[in-house]
């Protein structure tokens, strides 16, 4: 399998490629995954003091909102899941943090616990990835994995907690 080419410098002309590939952080010649991820921090310091059904429901209309994006992306770039794209990975990384407690030894961990589920990508996240297509196809893997972090980042915290 042949590496996808890098991003074209139209991602900085096109808002929604713009915002696809994480404000840029898509481009990054290593780790485009890491680094969109990396997007996510900032977003979920502002939304963690929101009340959970508040918290879910603008990840929810981000994830909506990615669909578009992510197909728009893949379309322009004429690749499937282009590693530069990387919106899958903001909202993949908001889903981890649902309801975990405050403070940067929980968001690193929710960073690391959500990166290797993407990266590793366990049964059926892999499949997914492999067989659902367009926008929705590179968004439900990322929410998947980022469902495994969440139930792993909760389970350290109750173990935490004891």
């Amino acid at each position: 399998m042949s590496k996808p080419a890098s991003l074209p410098i139209t991602i900085w002309r096109d808002p929604l490629m713009w915002l696809a590939c994480g404000f840029g952080t898509g481009a990054a010649r290593f780790a485009p995954g890491t680094f969109g991820t990396l997007v996510a921090l900032p977003f979920y310091y502002f939304l963690q003091p929101l009340a959970a059904w508040l918290y879910l429901a603008v990840v929810a209309v981000l994830f909506i909102i990615g669909i578009g994006l992510c197909a728009h992306a893949a379309s322009k770039l004429k690749v499937h899941d282009h590693p530069g794209i990387v919106w899958d990975e903001v909202v993949g990384y908001l889903v981890t943090m649902f309801m975990a407690p405050s403070g940067w030894q929980w968001m690193l961990a929710g960073f690391a616990l959500f990166r290797l589920f993407d990266i590793w990508k366990p049964w059926p996240i892999r499949l997914l990835d492999q067989r659902v297509a367009g926008g929705f196809g590179i968004m439900v893997d990322d929410l998947l994995a980022g469902i495994y972090a969440a139930g792993l980042l909760q389970l350290g915290v109750y173990l935490y907690s004891l």
